[in-house]
Parts: structure tokens; C-alpha cells; sequence
């Protein structure tokens, strides 16, 4: 048995199949920001429920527009295509229960709706801006895996960064250039103290992973 929407196959899903995930982390949705590493994008902010943890994902500008609208209480003139989806469940009668952002891979995020109709649950693949766009308008959870957030997230500790901003207010650092590779491991640890101060978390993600990277490899 299946739905058909574009394309798309709801497959129902028996308990048996159903996976089941532990460790989920709750997100809410920060804000959003221009992307500093890639021109025509945005950075799609989310923070863990009662947590320090900041997850940056990079999205499009039409999924960053549909986003906005909703955190911003706009109509638009025209349904969009995630209200059509919106208005689909509703007509259907089917309830999104959650998104799930399960996997990182290849540079990319990949999250899941679990929908409902009629007491059975569907698990849908869909890209991460999409599954967020349509959450907030049905105004269902966001989770993701602890994996995720131990290898991605940027931990936002208020009271360190204030400590360190009184420490180093008198040393001005450098914005970063394009190639990040001629810079000093030391010099990045500070610029990555000031992006998280700033909450640049796009910044500080990019930042995270090149010193990642250098203390890989002198570790052999």
C-alpha cells in the first residue's frame, strides 16, 4: 500500500520496520545568516534544547525565504511550495509527528519526515531545509542524533567567551582570507574564539574543521 504525490512514495512502514533511534537531541531554530563560505546561501541556525550546542546547515536562498516568512509571521500572496505541502497534509489529514536530521555525509545533511494518517506512520526522506520548512508550519519537533551534534555542533558557552573577550581585548585579529591553509593553527583557535563570541557559527564551523584537520594529521 502507498500514497503517491509527485513523484513522491509514501511507503507504509510497519512497527517492525521502523527503526528505533536513541540519543535524539531536540533542536530550535536560532535565526538565519548570510553564509560566509559560499556565495548565494545562507546558514540555517539551531541550537539544542537546554544546551550550549549551536548546529549550523547551509540552505538555499528559496528555502531560506520560505523559512524566514514563517519565522517572521508572513503571508505570502501566493501559497509557496512548502505551504502546498502544508495544505496537502491538512487535507489529508496526515500529521508530521517529527523531522529527523539522521545523517552527515558528503558535505550534505539528511533528515526524514515521520508522517501519520490513519494510525500507520511513514518515514519520508527529504533534504533538511525542506523537512524544517514544512515543521514550522505544522509547528512539529526537530531532532538529530548526538552524533551529529558531537562532530558538527559548535559549543556556545557564554561565560567562557566573555572571559575570553576580557583576556584578549586588546588583540585584533585578522579577518580570515580565502586560503585558510596559510594560516597558524593559533591564529585560528582565536579567530574561532571571536566567531563563536559573535555567534558566527557558519565562521566558526569552517574554523572548527580546518583545526580538526592539522591536529588529525600531527597526530598521525
Amino acid at each position: 500500500m502507498f500514497f503517491l504525490f509527485k513523484n513522491c512514495i509514501f511507503d507504509v512502514i510497519t512497527d517492525k520496520q521502523l527503526k528505533i533511534v536513541t540519543n535524539k537531541v531536540k533542536l530550535s531554530i536560532l535565526g538565519i545568516s548570510f553564509s560566509q563560505v559560499q556565495a548565494g546561501a545562507y546558514a540555517l541556525i539551531f541550537a539544542e534544547e537546554d544546551g550550549i550546542r549551536r548546529l549550523p546547515i547551509v540552505i538555499g536562498t528559496p528555502e531560506a525565504q520560505s523559512i524566514a516568512i514563517v519565522m517572521e509571521n508572513m503571508t505570502p500572496p501566493r501559497p509557496l511550495a512548502h505551504d502546498l505541502m502544508y495544505n496537502i497534509f491538512k487535507s489529508l489529514n496526515i500529521e508530521l509527528l517529527e523531522v529527523f536530521i539522521y545523517k552527515f555525509e558528503d558535505g550534505a545533511f539528511f533528515a526524514e519526515l515521520l508522517l501519520r494518517q490513519n494510525n500507520q506512520e511513514f518515514r519520508i526522506d527529504s533534504r533538511t531545509s525542506d523537512a524544517v520548512a514544512i515543521a514550522l508550519r505544522t509547528n512539529s519537533p526537530i531532532f538529530t542524533t548526538e552524533t551529529i551534534m558531537q562532530n558538527m555542533a559548535i559549543v556556545f558557552d557564554e561565560k567562557e567567551v566573555l572571559a575570553a573577550d576580557f583576556q584578549n581585548k586588546d588583540i585584533e585579529i585578522e579577518e580570515i582570507p580565502q586560503n585558510i591553509e596559510e594560516i597558524k593553527i593559533d591564529a585560528l583557535k582565536k579567530r574561532l574564539e571571536e566567531a563563536i563570541k559573535d555567534e558566527d557559527y557558519e565562521l566558526a564551523t569552517k574554523l572548527r574543521d580546518e583545526i580538526n584537520r592539522r591536529e588529525s594529521e600531527e597526530n598521525g
